[in-house]
């Protein structure tokens, strides 16, 4: 057994040495170097962050991971209204706290180590190998108090010293520093019984009592860590259900107080603790608000503006957790095999075997390459927003980083947050499905032990199934991939047809004949937009064809995606499937160009996805008849 998840995990020591580009990111972290306190050199704070990485591996490696299957069997209890973990729970969460761990991402002055998130991440994929549901509790400390500090920079309520490049109060400072310090942790709270994706059914109420206070009043279930004690809520303030999204906004409210007695106080009731398939360790809550005191963020009807701005982290919260559950299930499969005989030889010896678990090797590099790629943006397009804007508000710009003036910073964001926009869907689904299908697979390769408790394979299937749901289900995030990428051409047909010529171009020209193969996908996955686009508009508009790619837009004008868009639905997850195949290549091809290890890793994902990019093009074009004519008799 691994003594450190770090150490022992090539592909992730490869981002945390090379395939990052943290001199970037930690000068904008630590504003170029100035803040108080703050490391002077990348240098020094590289040396700082692998410390931590080796300490937290090491952490999880001897003490989470032996108690995973105790988490598990012993699950969370309700008792006299309260959620009670297990002995080795709690031990271990203690533990945690003490550490610093929940603090990690937070800015020093509110208790924290002000380290990247993305490093942060590194550890939830190590803590997650261990064990999913301990990670995603975890995850629910920093994340709840970087979302507080997003939201009060949305609403002008954090201040920020430009001089000395720090923010130096928040509004929500209080419960930050303690969620920091391991006291307390937190939650968000969305799904109501009659309303899970659809966001605009969600009927819980927030409404002003006489004294102006904002109160709630409501159900909501399947909330993570529910038993914790800040929750960032999202209810109606409109009693007008046809404003649909435009009805909501979104409240801090804190679930419950300590007495100096010992003695709890409720102002959220835990009514349940969900009985789930998996996830054992995590308190998955069903609640109830009785015009329980709430906190506004932001202005009145903003509140899906505002969930979008943490969507996106939180999606690749859950691509890291995928990420960690998939390198368990393969080395769980690789350890068996090496030691099952059959046929004279270790089953990890047959041609049949060795491919499965080369698949799943090159598939978890894969997600790897798109959640770091994901969670680096994201985090820059973040902290574009909080401390650059501010610093060249007050006068000081941040030269190094091409950052002189509110134009660059905006220049800026807009790549940024368009990158993390464009991966985050591809990202979420890929890691969801691949899950399942890992821990399938490590059931399969184990054969018939995998179906008992022994081996722990099982708990991961278990465990999997919850991610291509939560956060968004997979169909979802093929429909959000598939609109984005329709409505971008649409805006920006010019765009679009520039860059299908050039990578056409590339196809037949690039010198580098990786390049011209990786090109080759691009060329796919952009001809399959265009048949989605020509089909749909071709449905509506008999003689659209005749038209350039450039009057498209106005043939668009009076169309509504939900009801026009059935062809480009119907073929919504073949086409994330063709994205996610050229994106990863793009990403393993530019590290390969610029270390020439990542050579083989990009040669074994072309392998892998040119004749499935194929199949998959033949599939968009062919398929569907059926189902189209049996819908329309039956509407």
């Amino acid at each position: 057994m691994s003594t450190n998840f770090f150490k022992d995990n090539e592909d992730l020591q490869y981002y945390f040495e090379k395939g990052v580009d943290w001199a970037k990111l930690v000068r904008l972290s630590e504003m170029n170097y100035q803040l108080p306190d703050g490391h002077r050199s990348l240098e020094e704070a590289k040396e700082f962050y692998e410390d931590i990485l080796n300490m937290f591996g090491e952490f999880v490696a001897k003490e989470v991971a032996p108690v995973a299957r105790d988490f598990d069997e012993k699950g969370v209890k309700l008792v006299d209204g309260e959620a009670v973990e297990s002995e080795e729970w709690q031990k271990v969460f203690k533990q945690i706290a003490e550490l610093g761990i929940h603090g990690m991402p937070v800015p020093r002055d509110f208790g924290g180590m002000n380290v990247p998130v993305l490093l942060f991440h590194f550890g939830s994929e190590m803590i997650a190998r261990a064990d999913v549901s301990a990670m995603t509790h975890m995850s629910f400390h920093a994340g709840i108090a970087l979302a507080m500090l997003v939201y009060s920079f949305h609403e002008g309520s954090t201040t920020f010293d430009a001089q000395k490049l720090q923010i130096t109060d928040s509004r929500f400072r209080e419960y930050i520093e303690e969620i920091a310090s391991g006291v307390a942790g937190g939650a968000m709270d969305i799904t109501e019984p009659d309303a899970g994706s659809d966001m605009a059914m969600l009927k819980a109420k927030a409404y002003q009592d006489e004294d102006g206070t904002w109160r709630i009043t409501g159900n909501k279930i399947f909330i993570t860590s529910g038993h914790n004690k800040y929750h960032i809520v999202i209810a109606r303030t409109e009693d007008d259900m046809s404003l649909g999204l435009k009805g909501l906004s979104l409240f801090v409210v804190k679930a419950y107080d300590d007495k100096p007695d010992g003695t709890r106080e409720r102002y959220v009731d835990i009514v349940r603790i969900e009985d789930k398939l998996g996830h054992g360790g995590s308190a998955t809550c069903a609640l109830e608000f009785n015009n329980t005191k709430a906190e506004l963020v932001g202005e009145r009807g903003e509140g899906f503006k505002l969930m979008l701005l943490l969507m996106n982290n939180a999606r690749v919260g859950v691509g890291f957790e995928s990420l960690g559950l998939m390198e368990s299930a393969r080395r769980m499969a690789v350890d068996y095999a090496a030691e099952r005989v059959s046929m004279e030889k270790t089953i990890d010896k047959h041609e049949m075997i060795a491919s499965y678990i080369d698949d799943m090797e090159i598939e978890a590099a894969a997600l790897r390459a798109m959640v770091m790629y994901a969670g680096y943006n994201e985090e820059y397009a973040q902290k574009l927003t909080m401390l650059a804007r501010n610093a060249i508000k007050g006068g000081v710009t941040l030269p190094e980083l091409g950052l002189e003036t509110l134009e660059d910073v905006d220049a800026a964001l807009t790549k940024h947050q368009w990158e993390a926009r464009r991966l985050t869907p591809l990202l979420k689904y890929f890691g969801g499905e691949c899950a399942v299908k890992h821990a399938q697979m490590s059931i399969q390769i184990h054969g018939g032990a995998g179906y008992t408790k022994d081996y722990g394979a099982e708990k991961l299937f278990r465990d999997a199934m919850v991610l291509p749901i939560y956060e968004g289900t997979s169909q979802i995030q093929a429909l959000m991939a598939m609109k984005d990428n329709m409505v971008r051409v649409i805006n920006k047909p010019q765009e679009f047809l520039g860059k299908i010529a050039h990578a056409r171009w590339l196809s037949v020209a690039a010198k580098d004949a990786d390049e011209r193969r990786v090109a080759r996908l691009r060329v796919q996955t952009l001809s399959a937009i265009q048949t989605m686009l020509q089909r749909t508009i071709a449905s509506k508009f008999k003689d659209i064809r005749n038209l350039p790619i450039t009057k498209w837009k106005d043939a668009f004008v009076q169309m509504d995606p939900k009801r026009d868009f059935s062809f480009a639905m119907m073929h919504a997850e073949r086409f994330i499937q063709l994205l996610i195949n050229s994106t990863v290549a793009e990403l393993f091809l530019e590290q390969a160009q610029e270390h020439e290890e990542r050579r083989e890793i990009l040669h074994r994902w072309l392998e892998k996805v040119e004749p499935h990019s194929r199949m998959l093009v033949d599939e968009i074009q062919n398929v569907g008849s059926y189902t189209f004519a049996r819908l329309e008799r039956e509407a």
